[in-house]
């Protein structure tokens, strides 16, 4: 790979991660969009793509780099984030005097997340738990999957908890995206389940040490819970929805459900503007289509 390549990537990576403090799966994903742009314009031009170049992207390149990955069998939406990703890239990479192609991004249709049941939700957590290998295991997975449900919480945020956050009283303090925090409230299944795990793990963990660990002792990764809620969803027959996120999605579905205002709810979840917790409004609604469909005789 040529040295500006590797040294425009090199550059970017520092400054989503440092500059910006991106979440770690953004990072890679916008780091990711640069290198497959780089390498095809390498491909189209020739030659290693210069700030002259990136600076002032002929619309023609991006068009056909985006008609490359739609070969590549991307849909709308990962169309979309793609082309937001190179745009920021271009952005950065370009110089003081960019121009950023105008060009229109494929319609998306915004989709509505589904809520997942309570029963559903204590059903799934309850068969993680009873399928884990080790007892300490369970009780680890049991109290990952209750703090995304009962406190609202992002898989990266349940994991980033501390071992001198437990023992917890009526609130924790979380950090989220782009090291944000914020303080959640628990309530006392969660505090039991927290300490249950806390004590029953086998491994010795300083005050700042992630507390979930995997079976070798190395911090948790996310993919063992994503893994684990996948195996147990198709024991239960759930719906393929039923993700870990889904369990975000459901504890801000049913709060609102039952009354909660936006605001707080915005404030519960980390959303850095309140559009993001608009969804909800058309999650509960849907909710209500789906009950009146299912249970009114003339539907």
């Amino acid at each position: 790979m040529d040295l500006s390549h590797t040294e425009n990537i090199a550059r970017w990576h520092r400054h989503l991660a440092l500059e910006r403090r991106r979440s770690p799966h953004t990072v890679r994903a916008y780091v990711a969009s640069a290198e497959r742009l780089l390498r095809f314009l390498t491909d189209h031009h020739g030659a290693v793509p210069d700030e002259r170049l990136l600076s002032a992207l002929p619309p023609a390149d991006l068009r056909a780099y985006l008609a490359h990955r739609r070969t590549q069998g991307l849909g709308n939406a990962s169309t979309a984030r793609e082309l937001s990703a190179i745009r920021a890239f271009l952005a950065f990479a370009g110089g003081e005097e960019v121009s950023i192609p105008s060009l229109q991004g494929p319609r998306v249709k915004k989709g509505i997340p589904r809520p997942v049941s309570p029963d559903d939700v204590i059903a799934l957590a309850e068969d993680v738990s009873e399928n884990a290998r080790e007892p300490w295991i369970a009780a680890r997975d049991w109290a990952v999957l209750l703090l995304l449900y009962g406190a609202g919480l992002r898989i990266s945020e349940a994991l980033s908890i501390t071992r001198r956050d437990v023992p917890a009283g009526e609130t924790i303090r979380v950090t989220g995206k782009r090291g944000k925090t914020r303080i959640v409230p628990l309530l006392p299944q969660l505090r039991e389940a927290l300490m249950a795990y806390a004590e029953s793990c086998p491994f010795a963990l300083a005050p700042a040490d992630p507390l979930f660990r995997g079976a070798r002792g190395g911090p948790l990764d996310p993919a063992i819970i994503r893994k684990a809620v996948r195996e147990a969803r198709r024991r239960l027959m759930l719906p393929e929805r039923t993700s870990p996120h889904a369990l975000r999605h459901s504890f801000a579905t049913h709060l609102l459900g039952r009354g909660a205002d936006l605001r707080s709810l915005q404030e519960l979840l980390g959303h850095a503007s309140l559009s993001s917790t608009q969804i909800y409004t058309q999650v509960d609604a849907a909710h209500l289509l789906d009950v009146y469909r299912n249970a009114h005789p003339r539907a």
